[in-house]
């Protein structure tokens, strides 16, 4: 593949990390001259090919929402699309060593650069789930160590697109990952949020201060075993000069119940300022993470007599030379976590405009909803998102003001608004605008109707997603005897009942509540095989996650 050329633009040259999801190679990027990394991905060596297509359109998505986020922990994507069979990531090339080769060059790691570590991180993790998005596979190879001390963040959102539903398992019953850094929710098939990564985290601040992750067994199912029942070594009886608040710290993050962590990365990092290094104007040597806090914004080391990194050349014209940079070369993770998010319900974005811009003109005063109604059909129609959200939330202030608030073209643009937020994965500004949808609609028509429990179903998705589990999990439990009846009647699809169900037994995993989670998956499975028959995909994955809880539970 050496020399191949994706898109007519970027020409591979190395490979430098390899999997069974995919491919890290070194790039030329021929039209802006600079060396880049570009993650492939085999969707149909994934998934089935009914499920491949839609792991390549939440590809883009989830691409596009990660673009979004601006922050200096975060590796730059530059471009994302398909390519052949492949679904291809171009990357910011990352110099410097990922945190596990630096970790076993530095062993034992000083605690005060494992601080240093995890505080950054705590910088990017709060950066992303105030998005929200939850990266599913913190670990040390997913970490670069840059030549200034500085910490990059590798994969962000990209494990998320193994899988169209936020706890899907594979084909054989596991969850993908990393078992060594799989939070409990995360190793069950529950629901996950923030607060997995938290757990990850104190994976990663173990790892750092002990030398070795807290949970190790010669089996994946063994390791998720000790996750879920055992008590992680507290580090200093590992290693005596740790602070004793920061081994309180590692134990809070290693938590089995999600409530018994941290609140968030921002109550991580205020935990472990007091522990980070005072700033100073000594020395400070190549890839030591302490040095964004000791000298912040200082000159990176000198690099003149660094050697270039190995990375094949390909003769010219196409490419010149290459450029010489230290250490290893960037993103190398090529593994991921289970988890997503798709909402499962609301009508695509481009679908509800029948009427909207039927105002009768604008006169003098009043907004032109008709053509910004146009103008979003067309960006939605190109799958510019993004702009179409700006110019839904731009016109409805206007748009209420000149037709009141209950009008049905407010509604309607309303409507649209939060489907797309959803679309777009912006759960956290989405929440407020089904929600007052919600209630508009339920004192209208009352809590059973159906346009109602749309709402409130999409309510129950953006909680979710933003981490807020046992809010979603009571808004599942509330509309579920409405669908519950619904299907009981002649002729009706029982799939959104069925769906609420298979929602509340991932959520009470993530709860901790087991026994009640495999009775609830248990009761789901007897219905749907009764229904569908015992060939449906539903219960063959429900006969999948049974069979690997059980797995777990009883080693």
């Amino acid at each position: 593949m050496n020399g191949r050329v994706i898109t007519d633009r970027y020409e591979l040259s190395a490979l430098i990390g390899q999997g069974g999801m995919g491919q890290v190679w070194t790039a030329y990027d021929r039209r802006l001259d600079r060396r880049v990394a570009v993650k492939l991905l085999r969707p149909d060596h994934m998934a089935a090919a009914t499920v491949a297509e839609e792991m390549r359109r939440r590809f883009v998505r989830e691409c596009r929402v990660t673009a979004q986020v601006s922050h200096p922990g975060l590796v730059t994507v530059h471009d994302a699309g398909g390519d052949g069979d492949d679904l291809y990531l171009v990357m910011q090339y990352v110099e410097g060593a990922d945190l596990s080769d630096h970790l076993a060059e530095h062993d034992p790691y000083p605690w005060p650069w494992a601080v240093a570590v995890a505080a950054q991180l705590c910088a990017v993790l709060a950066a992303v789930h105030a998005v929200p998005i939850v990266h599913r596979d913190l670990k040390p190879r997913n970490v670069m160590v840059r030549p200034d001390g500085s910490i990059t963040v590798l994969d962000l959102g990209v494990a998320s697109v193994l899988d169209t539903d936020t706890t899907r398992l594979t084909h054989t019953g596991s969850p993908i990952g990393s078992p060594a850094y799989m939070a409990p929710e995360q190793a069950m098939g529950g629901a996950v949020g923030p607060y997995t990564d938290l757990y990850a985290l104190g994976v990663v601040l173990h790892e750092l201060l002990s030398g070795n992750v807290p949970f190790a067994g010669s089996t994946a199912l063994g390791v998720l075993h000790r996750h879920l029942y055992e008590a992680p070594p507290p580090v200093r009886s590992l290693r005596a000069d740790v602070p004793e608040a920061l081994e309180a710290l590692v134990l809070r993050l290693l938590a089995k119940d999600p409530q018994h962590r941290p609140s968030g990365a921002q109550e991580v990092y205020e935990a472990l300022a007091p522990l980070l290094p005072a700033r100073s104007t000594g020395p400070a040597g190549p890839l030591d993470p302490t040095r964004p806090f000791t000298r912040p914004l200082a000159p990176w080391p000198e690099r003149a007599s660094a050697p270039a990194p190995a990375v094949p050349v390909p003769p010219p014209p196409t490419v010149p030379p290459s450029a010489g940079a230290p250490g290893q070369a960037g993103p190398a993770s090529t593994g991921g976590a289970s988890t997503g998010g798709v909402h499962g319900g609301g009508t695509g974005a481009g679908g509800m405009f029948a009427g909207a811009g039927a105002t009768g003109g604008t006169p003098a005063g009043r907004p032109d909803v008709a053509a910004a109604v146009d103008e979003v059909k067309r960006l939605l129609g190109e799958g510019r998102i993004t702009q179409a959200v700006d110019i839904l939330g731009a016109i409805l202030p206007a748009a209420a003001a000149a037709h009141g608030e209950h009008s049905h073209v407010v509604r309607v643009l309303r409507k649209q608004y939060a489907t797309t937020l959803m679309d777009d994965g912006q759960y956290r500004r989405a929440l407020p605008e089904l929600r007052r949808l919600a209630a508009d609609r339920e004192a209208e028509a009352g809590p059973a109707d159906p346009q109602t429990l749309q709402y409130r179903h999409d309510v129950a998705v953006c909680l979710e997603q933003l981490g807020q589990a046992a809010e979603a999990l009571a808004e599942y439990r509330a509309i579920l005897p409405y669908h519950e009846s619904a299907r009981r009647q002649p002729g009706a699809d029982p799939s959104r009942a069925f769906g609420i169900r298979h929602r509340i037994g991932h959520l009470l995993l993530t709860m901790g509540d087991h026994s009640g989670a495999h009775q609830q998956l248990q009761n789901l499975l007897y219905d749907t095989e009764r229904t569908y028959g015992p060939y449906h995909p539903l219960a063959g994955e429900l006969r999948r996650a049974l069979s690997h809880q059980q797995q777990i539970r009883g080693r």
